[in-house]
């Protein structure tokens, strides 16, 4: 993507409307690619207006589908491009987390002047991952850093994504694949990474059980332990709120090979304004970072003395699981005083 200027997009009286109606936060995000990188292939203005009144985005998607000649937007693998992550960031990103999302980054004594870094969050929402984004654009303000978020596959490779968002656009704003040479291959290169824990458990562990913590997995300590990168433990508070009452219909979504197929009452409004799929209710996210974990302190110990593989193997899911369980007092304390407040 060749890109002349950092700052060549600039907010119109039009980008505020989508802002502040739902349907239109798809568009924000294709004018503002087509601004850097034109694609023919992509959304028109026809088809714009046409996300903004109910059921109109079925005809925008009919009316593309017929311009493209009857077949899919065309796939690119897209690679990562930090100038475009920070134009992104600074133009659009910046607006969303300020002025709705309302965004407060506490604990900074916590954020080493450095990275590597391996960022351990609770991800929360059954929706667009707006949680990870609002925490990757504070850590990004405040340090100045490059930080790529782990997601999953779906969030790249899925047709309703292919047909959304710009072909590549996850991987150019710096997603890196939920999978374990992705993963693998980006804490070698000491990036900041944005990472979940419970994987796709969190997010989809519905309304009922907001705030309960999955079981961890075990893959970032180990990563964590062989490069010597420390871990930032995150605690958010308002991500569960991103898309409330809700219930993930896991047998459906299974067909649909998404990772969660939520239920709640916004699910009938997504139906007239399916553009509504990058959206989320508005909610105040918090995020308190937590002291910094080196596993290696207590892996090495072991594995000189030259401890069984699975006596070390079971070192590390305990160190996960020791983890989840301070985070979840964390987030049990932080529930309880904003109770105790309200």
């Amino acid at each position: 993507m060749q890109q002349d200027s950092v700052h060549s997009y600039r907010f119109s009286w039009f980008d505020w409307f989508c802002l502040w109606y739902p349907p239109g936060w798809l568009i924000l995000f294709n004018r503002h690619w087509q601004c850097y990188q034109p694609n023919p292939e992509g959304w028109n203005w026809l088809e714009y207006v046409l996300f903004l009144i109910p059921g109109g985005f079925y005809l925008a998607l009919l009316l593309r589908w017929l311009r493209l000649g009857c077949r899919f937007p065309r796939q690119e693998v897209g690679q990562f491009n930090p100038n475009y992550q920070q134009a992104f960031r600074d133009e659009v990103l910046a607006v969303i987390v300020k002025h709705y999302f309302r965004t407060e980054l506490h604990n900074v004594e916590h954020l080493p002047q450095t990275e590597p870094l391996i960022v351990a969050m609770n991800h929360a929402g059954m929706c667009f991952p707006w949680d990870f984004l609002g925490l990757a654009y504070l850590l990004s303000e405040t340090r100045g850093w490059v930080v790529q978020p782990l997601a999953g596959t779906s969030l790249f490779e899925h047709p309703w994504i292919i047909w959304w968002l710009p072909p590549g656009w996850s991987k150019v704003l710096g997603g890196v694949p939920a999978k374990l040479d992705e993963f693998e291959a980006a804490v070698a290169h000491k990036n900041v990474l944005l990472y979940a824990p419970e994987g796709l458990r969190g997010p989809g562990k519905g309304w009922l059980k907001r705030y309960q913590l999955e079981t961890f997995h075990p893959s970032f300590i180990r990563l964590s332990d062989r490069y010597h990168i420390p871990i930032l433990p995150v605690a958010c508070i308002g991500n569960e709120s991103l898309h409330p009452w809700t219930f993930n219909l896991k047998k459906l979504a299974k067909r649909f090979y998404l990772p969660f197929l939520p239920l709640s009452l916004l699910m009938v409004v997504f139906l007239l304004f399916p553009s509504m799929g990058v959206w989320a209710m508005r909610t105040k996210l918090r995020y308190y970072l937590q002291p910094l974990y080196q596993p290696w302190t207590e892996v090495e110990p072991v594995q000189q003395q030259q401890t069984h593989l699975g006596e070390v193997r079971s070192i590390v899911y305990q160190g996960a699981q020791r983890l989840r369980e301070k985070l979840q007092i964390t987030i049990n304390q932080l529930i309880s005083h904003k109770l105790d407040n309200s």
